[in-house]
């Protein structure tokens, strides 16, 4: 089982230089949207939008607001949720694909599936959250698991498939979650890693 994490700290550090740097700058930034909008405001629309969340409404664009997003979270349970995410699940592919390219990777399909988020939204909406980047890390686990199946073993494979059907029905059941970007995030992170992904050995 690929997804159970027995480093120590330090090896954490070590071996997933990026993924700890994803991780900071989550909390880096969580903090910031506590400082500038202060205990009641600080996940509020505005000073979400101020720091940076996606959105279909016109006067709040820019392309920097689909990589600022990423790392922007709307309350403690949505900030830790995604944090246990990264921290468990993606440092196996930053080991497949090493670290350099496994930046490029996240970023990317992170970018890509809050566009689509964007583009596919109805009315006004606003989005944040690592979960888009997080998606393309499980839609790039779903390649592995449906092409290239001998890097990962069975129980692993099947949290794969468990964590896809849950996260998606959740994503769908419970309200104000941004089921375009998880959607969108998946299809990313599939044909990204078709793109950028090549086998190294057993992960």
């Amino acid at each position: 089982m690929i997804f159970l994490r027995y480093e120590s700290g330090r090896e954490y550090v070590r071996l997933y230089p990026v993924n700890t740097i994803i991780l900071l700058a989550c909390i880096a930034m969580f903090a910031i949207e506590l400082i500038i909008g202060g205990v009641n405001g600080a996940f509020g629309t505005d000073n979400l939008l101020k720091l940076g969340a996606i959105t279909n409404v016109p006067e709040y664009s820019g392309f920097w607001r689909y990589v600022a997003a990423l790392f922007l979270h709307g309350g403690w349970s949505h900030l830790l949720f995604n944090l246990f995410a990264l921290f468990v699940f993606a440092p196996p592919l930053e080991k497949i694909f090493g670290s350099w390219r496994y930046a490029a990777f996240y970023l990317l399909a992170g970018v890509l599936g809050n566009l689509a988020a964007v583009w596919l939204a109805s009315g006004p909406w606003m989005g944040v959250g690592a979960s888009t980047a997080i998606y393309s890390v499980y839609g790039a686990y779903l390649y592995i698991c449906l092409f290239q199946r001998d890097l990962l073993d069975s129980g692993s494979r099947t949290t794969v498939y468990g964590i896809l059907i849950t996260g998606l029905i959740y994503s769908f059941l419970v309200p104000h979650i941004g089921y375009w970007a998880h959607i969108g995030g998946l299809a990313a992170g599939f044909v990204l890693y078709r793109l950028l992904g090549k086998p190294l050995g057993r992960a």
